[in-house]
C-alpha cells in the first residue's frame, strides 16, 4: 500500500507517478485490481478544479493532507480522486486497465465484468471495463457515499506499487474542461502502451507531437502553469 506521504506532494508529480500503480479493491471476498493508465492533476487556483469554487463540506477531502479520497458524481456515475500536497490540490484517476495476477485472477475479472455490463447487459470487453473515470469506479464497486472523505484501507481498498513503471508518458490537456477555465494546461498523463484503452486516445490519427501532446518522463519537476509548445 502506498503511504499518504506518496500523495502529499505536487499534484503533477503524483499524477505522473501513479501511472503503472495498481488499485486493489476487496469486493465480496475477491480482490478486484486495475492498473492506472491515465490521470489528471488539479490545483486550488486552477479554474478547472472543484477546489477553485471554494471549501464546502462536500469538497472537504480536497483540503485534507495528501492521500484523502475525494469522490463525486460525473455524468451520473462515480468518480475517484485523491488529494495531493497542499490545500485544494488533487489527482483524478481518469482510467485504468484490468490487472490479472496472483492476487486478482480470472474470477476477479469476471466479477468486474458483472459489476459493469455493457448497454445490452452483456460482458464488457476487458480493455473497455475501466476506460473512463465512471467505468473504472463501476468495475471496482466504488461508490461516493462509501468513500468520499475517507482514506485508503489495506484490508479493503488501496494503491499498490507493482514495479510497472513506464519510462516515459504522454502529457496533454485535460478532457472536459470548458474554454476559459484553464483548458490549455497539459495536466493529463497517459501510459503510451495503453493509450488506445484510455478515455480518449492521445495518439489517435490527426494528433501531432508538440502541438497536441508531448513526451515526459514518469518523474519530473512540478508542471504548474506550463502549456504545450505552439
Amino acid at each position: 500500500m502506498l503511504p499518504d506521504s506518496f500523495f502529499d506532494r505536487d499534484a503533477c508529480q503524483v499524477a505522473r507517478e501513479l501511472i503503472g500503480m495498481v488499485l486493489r479493491r476487496r469486493h465480496q471476498g475477491l480482490w478486484l485490481s486495475a492498473r492506472i493508465i491515465e490521470t489528471e492533476a488539479y490545483y486550488l487556483h486552477d479554474r478547472g478544479s472543484h477546489a477553485s469554487l471554494g471549501y464546502t463540506h462536500k469538497r472537504r477531502a480536497l483540503f485534507m493532507d495528501g492521500g484523502a479520497i475525494y469522490m463525486y458524481y460525473a455524468r451520473g456515475g462515480d468518480s475517484l480522486n485523491i488529494s495531493a500536497g497542499g490545500p485544494g490540490n488533487a489527482v483524478l484517476i481518469k482510467s485504468a486497465h484490468p490487472w490479472v495476477d496472483a492476487v486478482s485472477g480470472e474470477e476477479s475479472l469476471a466479477r468486474m465484468q458483472a459489476l459493469n455490463p455493457d448497454a445490452q447487459g452483456g460482458s464488457r470487453p476487458p480493455q473497455r471495463l475501466c476506460a473512463g473515470q465512471t467505468l473504472l469506479c463501476r468495475s471496482l464497486g466504488l461508490k461516493v457515499p462509501d468513500w468520499d472523505g475517507g482514506h485508503f484501507d489495506p484490508a479493503v481498498f488501496f494503491v499498490e506499487d507493482i514495479g510497472a513503471r513506464p519510462p516515459r508518458l504522454i502529457r496533454t490537456v485535460r478532457l472536459g474542461i470548458p474554454e476559459g477555465r484553464d483548458a490549455h494546461l497539459p495536466y493529463r498523463f497517459v501510459d503510451p502502451a495503453y493509450a488506445p484503452f484510455c478515455t480518449r486516445n492521445p495518439l489517435r490519427r490527426g494528433q501531432v507531437a508538440g502541438r497536441d501532446y508531448d513526451w515526459v518522463t514518469r518523474q519530473g519537476r512540478p508542471c504548474k502553469g506550463q502549456a504545450l509548445r505552439s
